[in-house]
């Protein structure tokens, strides 16, 4: 590791021994040139004060990533730079690519409407949804967790919010799933088109048809005279769509396994719910659900962590690796008590994630309601046979099969 300018091919054990991995990156040199798992190029931040300052280095710009990766995949797939976008355009001038000030511009009108005070009050019916899904978990007296609560949870949530039907779930879950996979560059933009056609309809559906959720209320909003257009609405709920639900997912599967790994901190969560707020920051750190950032791009050299980044190279932070650093104490340990604040669960900087309220609510309502209704939950397969999804992206695993008394 010598030249590192050569890039550090990583394999599966980036997903099924990720902080095994990240942590010989991190102790070796927080900032390191890789190829992901899929064949990515890109400067992999593994240090927590690397990684921070990274999302706030304005010569690591947002803008300018779709435009390069979309060169990229027309290069994989083999064909020319005039050939047809294989990633649906619609989609390319979301919160997490652009820069200020077109990136002030479209968070100050979507943050608008989805605030802490509009997520608030959708407590009764999480909860409602939540004990739904319990009770028919009780008659069974065993669950996948993520099929019969941690995936149909978040999605219920933020289809109600948004305003979109819950019979269409599949269709989006699949695309989403497809969007964030470590696979192929036609894979990922056939899913993107089908997810913009989709919300494309929508969105007209309610510009003339309005209702009181949240879509509908981006599709009207209005900043001294300033609307979203039909591009970026459809771009906005994308991100507010996949963003709702699928760290969601991960944050009570994950959450949930830290938790069995850990029988002194559930036996503890138990007798006290009043820790459950810092159990939520605390499994958000330990298992973070967001593997690594959205990409961004060098317009220019840059130093970081005593590396200089050429111009013209990807960059993006690991938040799983930077929240194992040894800036928190005893690091690898799941610590319900730890003093919350400091990790990177929801990134940082100005792409700091909207949707962080509504993730935090519905993992202390989905914990807090699931050890409420059961007096005993164990892993019903042995450890060793879980494995966690194939995506850089995210992290969270395939399956958690549990038994329920």
């Amino acid at each position: 590791m010598t030249d590192l300018l050569e890039p550090l091919v990583l394999d599966e054990d980036f997903v099924q021994r990720s902080h095994e991995v990240t942590a010989r990156l991190r102790e070796t040199t927080p900032v390191r040139f890789v190829v992901l798992p899929g064949g990515f190029p890109v400067w992999l931040v593994t240090g927590h004060a690397e990684a921070r300052a990274a999302m706030t280095d304005p010569r690591l710009s947002s803008h300018h990533v779709y435009d390069r990766l979309e060169r990229m995949r027309l290069a994989a797939a083999g064909a020319g730079e005039d050939a047809e976008s294989l990633f649906a355009p619609e989609l390319a001038q979301n919160l997490l690519n652009l820069d200020p000030p077109d990136h002030t511009r479209l968070r100050k009108l979507v943050s608008a409407v989805f605030t802490t005070r509009s997520v608030a009050p959708l407590r009764p019916r999480i909860e409602e949804i939540t004990d739904e899904l319990l009770d028919a978990m009780a008659a069974a007296g065993e669950a996948e967790l993520l099929a019969d609560y941690a995936y149909p949870l978040p999605i219920r949530v933020i289809c109600e919010l948004l305003g979109i039907p819950f019979a269409d779930r599949d269709r989006f879950t699949d695309w989403s799933r497809t969007m964030v996979a470590a696979t192929t560059p036609a894979e990922v933009g056939a899913a993107s088109k089908l997810m913009a056609g989709y919300l494309g309809d929508l969105v007209e559906a309610k510009r003339a048809d309005p209702g009181e959720d949240l879509l509908s209320r981006l599709v009207h909003v209005s900043e001294d005279g300033d609307r979203l257009s039909r591009d970026e609405l459809i771009s906005t709920a994308v991100v507010l769509l996949t963003g709702g639900f699928e760290t969601t997912v991960n944050l009570i599967s994950s959450g949930m396994l830290a938790l069995l790994r850990h029988p002194d901190q559930l036996a503890l969560l138990r007798s006290r719910p009043d820790l459950l707020g810092g159990a939520v920051e605390e499994f958000l750190r330990y298992e973070t659900p967001n593997n690594l950032s959205s990409p961004r791009y060098a317009t220019e050299p840059v130093e970081l962590g005593g590396v200089e980044i050429p111009a013209g190279h990807f960059v993006m932070a690991s938040w799983l690796s930077a929240n194992r650093e040894p800036r928190f104490a005893d690091a690898d340990r799941l610590d319900i008590t730890r003093k919350p604040g400091g990790h990177l669960a929801f990134g940082h900087g100005i792409h700091y994630c909207l949707g962080a309220p509504l993730a935090r609510l519905e993992g202390e309502i989905a914990f807090g309601r699931l050890l409420a209704r059961f007096t005993d939950v164990e892993l019903a397969v042995p450890e060793e046979e879980l494995r966690w999804r194939f995506s850089t992206a995210m992290h969270g695993l395939e399956t958690l099969p549990l038994r329920l008394r």
